[in-house]
């Protein structure tokens, strides 16, 4: 259950995303030290933005936007962050989706990939405990069988939420994990399906044949699964966010993201740099390490928190 006294979920992406918010608003506010939206302010806003994780493309279509609108009038501080936000909200708004089991699939599977530290096995955690709390029955897949730590914590997260765990020993084959998951999960009729897997990037190829095997062995039993495949990625790593994007639509078919650690030291406008050019879905980001700390992404809240605007 969630804490009334705990702050809501803008305010806790606010708190996140503060030294960005901070660092944005003073540029903004130097910026217009002259009271007028200029070519010098406008570049000073685009260094601001691109500091702020945004990258060079993202930053300059942002800020080509706001000269389009305002170019040559006057303007407060107050009025460029909010016109910042809005134009950041609309960059990410088409790619808002929630994360929506197919109550006609029965198991709707859902492949969880990521590097290891970026929050996967927490983001499954809750992921079941959101979806049990819908009254869907879940299984999880422990199938990153590489490291004993993940397969304990997922344990722990399946008890909690009340969903079932499937788990070999350690360093026995995922395919295998994935596959007898998936068997009991359909002769359970189980609605959810949630296989974890290995977040290893030292070996490109490794975890290219290791992906691939858990996608053929599943559609073995189901043709069409998985029907998601989810990346998690880590708020607080910047630009590098985006070349675990890139590796892991190599690898697999990724059909949609979650971002976590927001509560952190998130400069965080490398979602809207990844929103920008992969346009995958957005899901969900993590905002804290209660089990009610995975949100629905909100563009609006994101965009406002982001810039510092009210």
């Amino acid at each position: 259950m969630s804490d009334p006294a705990r702050p809501g979920l803008f305010a806790r992406l606010k708190a996140g995303l503060a030294r960005t918010a901070a660092s944005l608003s003073g540029a903004v506010g130097q910026a217009l030290a002259r009271g007028r939206l200029d070519q010098e302010t406008l570049d000073r806003l685009e260094e601001s933005l691109i500091a702020a994780d945004l990258g060079v493309a993202t930053a300059a279509a942002v800020v080509a936007g706001l000269k389009a609108e305002r170019f040559g009038a006057e303007a407060t501080p107050a009025e460029i962050r909010a016109a910042l936000a809005l134009r950041i909200a609309a960059i990410l708004a088409p790619h808002v989706r929630p994360l929506t089991p197919d109550p006609a699939r029965k198991p709707h599977v859902i492949l969880v990939a990521g590097v290891n530290g970026t929050g996967k096995t927490t983001t499954i955690g809750k992921l079941a405990a959101r979806f049990r709390a819908e009254g869907r029955v879940v299984v999880i897949a422990a199938g990153d069988t590489f490291r004993a730590a993940a397969i304990e914590q997922l344990k722990i997260w399946s008890d909690r939420a009340g969903a079932t765990l499937v788990a070999g020993a350690v360093g026995a084959d995922p395919a295998g994990v994935a596959f007898e998951a998936l068997t009991r999960a359909t002769a359970s009729r189980a609605d959810v399906l949630i296989i974890d897997t290995a977040g290893r990037l030292q070996n490109k190829t490794a975890l290219m044949e290791e992906l691939a095997k858990i996608v053929r062995v599943v559609k073995r039993i189901e043709p069409s699964a998985p029907h998601d495949i989810v990346l998690v990625l880590d708020a607080t790593t910047g630009q590098n966010a985006i070349q675990q994007v890139e590796v892991f639509r190599d690898v697999a078919t990724v059909s949609g993201l979650v971002m976590t650690k927001f509560d952190g030291t998130a400069r965080g406008g490398v979602l809207v740099a990844i929103a920008d050019k992969f346009k995958l879905p957005i899901h969900a980001i993590g905002v804290g390490e209660a089990i009610e700390d995975l949100q629905p992404f909100d563009a609006d809240a994101f965009a406002r928190a982001l810039t510092g605007a009210d």
